[in-house]
């Protein structure tokens, strides 16, 4: 069990959640462990939804006076009882409401009332390190960050469950039973080019899938929270900044298991790029988990320049798997620094102690970036 870094109990004391996540985040264990006069509905269980489906005004009728909390798990499986919660909060100020699920995809196209005014949108990311008390990054970099694979004895076939369970639960609720082997096959290729920018096109030659499908499926990763784009930042003049979008899987250890590569070693090819995702993953849950209003995106320049992260206009960040930053590995920091005012120079990487370089770059440890992000300091406004 780990505490984990998002309170809900305190955000519950302001306002009902909706709660979103990918499979095996945690989601259900918070809510779980909310403590005493909470009603869990639990929709994953076959009687409960036939019985709610049938009847959604069942959910209202059987809160007693006592209940604090209505914890809704799975709530998309059932956009109906989103209008009962709605009377529910209209004639009980004090009752909160937290639903959980793993899609906002079947809510958005159903049309359902989303309680506009009433609840909070929050997203439960995989462990952080400010979750874990440490970086943990060799072992991160290899079985990802999911609280049940994290800690496994065995890890791997942890992972060949979750990306096959996650294919089953995933293709029949979008309805794409006649083409599982299609999206299998997209599913690899696009951990292929994880951590680059995206070219559907390419994808679709690679996997005999239509364009336009291929774009579907993205959609399904990013609805489901399985994938994120990673926009680019174009407001530099004199350099011209790409308009492709890059694309990260949300946990490393699935990009791992869709390849079937799990030797990763800090002085290995394989390295780096993983440990580029796993900061984008920390930034990406810290932005979050901070509504930090600095938007991460990437910068590159159509000369070749590439700056990995950029927090606002104002703070970069380059990841370096070396435990040794040359002025050469400088050279793009340094190009973005000529075209913007940057407050903040960060270069990641696995160098024992914090310096500042000739070039007037940070080069920062790893575990010392972590602390800091985790801090609050790169998140304010």
């Amino acid at each position: 069990m780990y505490k984990r870094f998002i309170n809900i109990r305190a955000l519950l004391e302001k306002k009902s959640i909706l709660l979103l996540g990918p499979r095996q985040t945690g989601k259900s264990t918070l809510a779980l462990g909310l403590g005493d006069g909470i009603e869990y509905v639990d929709l994953s269980k076959t009687d409960t939804y036939r019985e709610l489906s049938a009847h959604p005004e069942l959910v209202r009728q059987r809160l007693s006076e006592r209940t604090r909390i209505l914890v809704i798990d799975e709530a998309q499986k059932l956009p109906e009882l989103f209008d009962e919660i709605q009377v529910l909060l209209d004639r009980n100020k004090n009752l909160r409401v937290l639903l959980t699920g793993s899609s906002a995809r079947k809510l958005r196209r159903s049309g359902v009332n989303l309680l506009p005014g009433r609840i909070w949108r929050k997203t439960l990311f995989p462990l952080v390190s400010a979750e874990l008390g440490a970086a943990r990054i060799d072992a991160r970099v290899v079985r990802g960050s999911l609280p049940g694979i994290l800690d496994s004895e065995d890890f791997r076939a942890e992972l060949k469950n979750y990306v096959g369970l996650y294919l089953e639960e995933e293709i029949r609720a979008e309805g794409l039973t006649r083409s599982v082997g299609n999206f299998n096959r997209f599913l690899t290729t696009a951990a292929l080019g994880n951590a680059e920018q995206l070219n559907y096109t390419n994808i679709a030659n690679d996997t005999g899938i239509p364009l336009n499908t291929v774009k579907g499926y993205f959609h399904i990763l990013y609805d489901t929270l399985v994938g994120y784009e990673l926009p680019p930042y174009r407001k530099t003049r004199t350099r011209k900044a790409v308009a492709t979008p890059k694309f990260y899987f949300f946990d490393i250890g699935v990009v791992n298991e869709l390849l079937g590569r799990f030797e990763i070693e800090r002085r290995g090819d394989l390295f780096g790029k993983a440990f580029e995702h796993l900061i984008f993953t920390e930034l990406k849950a810290a932005a979050a988990y901070f509504d930090s209003d600095k938007p991460l995106s990437y910068w590159r320049s159509q000369s070749g320049f590439e700056v990995d992260f950029l927090l606002g206009d104002d703070v970069a960040v380059e990841v370096k798997g070396k435990s040794v930053i040359s002025p050469r590995d400088e050279r793009s920091m340094c190009a973005l620094a000529e075209e913007l005012a940057l407050k903040r120079r960060l270069i990641v990487c696995l160098e024992p102690r914090r310096r500042r370089s000739d070039a007037g770059n940070e080069i920062v440890p790893a575990e010392e970036f972590l602390r800091e992000l985790w801090g609050g300091v790169l998140s304010a406004g």
